[in-house]
């Protein structure tokens, strides 16, 4: 890794970059959306409508989204909901599982269970001996069955209705089931992964299933691996940015950037890092373009440090409390609005930021909120993490 910076990259060419490489130029979008996943490294899912709007945003046909999202996330699996990156929820291209789970998995799953059995101790619940007992037992029962609801599982195995308190005497103290704790952290241990959503495309609640068989790989190995595949999609990124994205501490971020050889580029920002060989400049798309992207967007979120991309002062407009960015409307490679969807179904979109965006851009704009009400069609979308212009938009 290293050395100083081979040259500066400026802001121009940062959004030239996200627009290739994020599917948003038209001349660039996919065909399918195990091409979105796999130029994105990993979609957000903890919002399950947002999976489908990130792909649908880059789909050159966006009309067959739901069909085809789901036939890749439940026909042919080649899409895996699963936890990753800082204890989320993403949607992951099948051949990254292994890698996911054992560069940021692994650490969190042994965190979960020692969480789950110091819970259920604290609450005199049964101990871990009984809670293998009763995980085992769940795990067959979900095999035999391909996929399950937590309270079919249930049927199979009664003790999973098992409950005990949790945080007794604090402010937030509740009632905590065994099926939903010990799922979660089989979630994030690899053993089981989402099934199909009981409800439509935008339902919250999933059937569970036993996840598909991945080779166990050296942690710094998996590490190196994701990270050079996140770098590819968006680098130049800072170290700030990497440590944030993939939840590591900077030491093993650093260990990663040497293991792929990154070199170095000078940012606005300070020291960026991208791809061994990736250090020429890179031509964004043909012509400007517009995209409406949905909160949790990856594009959005990719970044830490995001001056390049979103003014300062549309932040308080544009995310929640927690950091959660809310619908955005774009313009050649940055945030200018944002958007929502009333009531009605009817697409409203705002412009915040309006230097340089004049009649062109709005007309562009305009195309990609009658091309998301086609494809959306009667589905009523409202994000999980509301955000104050998202809210003011709806009415």
């Amino acid at each position: 890794m290293g050395g100083e910076p081979e040259r500066y990259v400026g802001v121009r060419e940062r959004r030239g970059r996200l627009g290739v490489r994020h599917l948003l130029g038209r001349e660039v979008r996919a065909g399918r959306p195990e091409e979105v996943a796999s130029a994105l490294v990993a979609l957000h899912g903890s919002d399950p409508a947002a999976v489908y709007l990130a792909v649908g945003a880059r789909l050159a046909e966006s009309v067959k989204t739901v069909g085809e999202t789901e036939r890749a996330l439940y026909e042919d699996r080649a899409l895996v909901r699963m936890h990753g990156m800082r204890h989320t929820v993403f949607v992951f291209p099948a051949e990254l599982v292994a890698v996911v789970h054992a560069s940021t998995g692994v650490t969190v799953a042994a965190r979960e269970r020692a969480s789950l059995v110091k819970d259920m101790a604290k609450a005199g619940a049964p101990d871990a001996v009984w809670l293998a007992e009763v995980e085992e037992s769940a795990l067959a029962a979900l095999e035999r069955r391909g996929e399950a609801t937590a309270s079919e599982l249930a049927l199979d195995e009664p003790r999973l209705r098992e409950q005990f308190a949790y945080a007794a005497g604090k402010s937030y103290e509740g009632v905590h089931t065994v099926s939903t704790r010990l799922l979660r952290v089989l979630g994030t241990e690899g053993r089981v992964v989402r099934g199909r959503p009981l409800g439509s495309w935008t339902s919250s609640q999933f059937r569970w299933a036993v996840a598909p068989t991945h080779p166990e790989l050296d942690v710094a190995e998996a590490q190196a691996a994701l990270l050079g595949r996140w770098l590819a999609a968006c680098g130049p990124a800072t170290e700030d940015d990497l440590k944030w994205w993939t939840g590591w501490k900077v030491t093993e971020v650093r260990r990663a950037l040497a293991a792929i050889g990154a070199q170095a580029v000078a940012l606005d920002e300070g020291t960026g890092w991208v791809s061994a060989g990736d250090v020429e400049p890179v031509a964004g798309p043909v012509e400007p373009w517009a995209a409406l992207l949905p909160a949790l967007d990856p594009t959005a979120m990719g970044w830490r440090q995001r001056d390049w991309y979103l003014a300062p002062e549309l932040r308080p407009l544009l995310f929640d409390r927690s950091g959660n960015v809310g619908p955005t409307v774009w313009w050649d490679g940055r945030v200018v609005g944002g958007w929502a969807q009333r009531a009605d179904g009817e697409i409203v979109w705002r412009v915040l930021d309006k230097e340089g965006v004049g009649r062109e851009a709005e007309a562009a704009i305009e195309v990609e909120a009658e091309r998301l009400r086609g494809w959306v069609g009667a589905t009523r979308v409202t994000p999980r993490f509301r955000t104050p212009l998202e809210r003011e938009l709806t009415g």
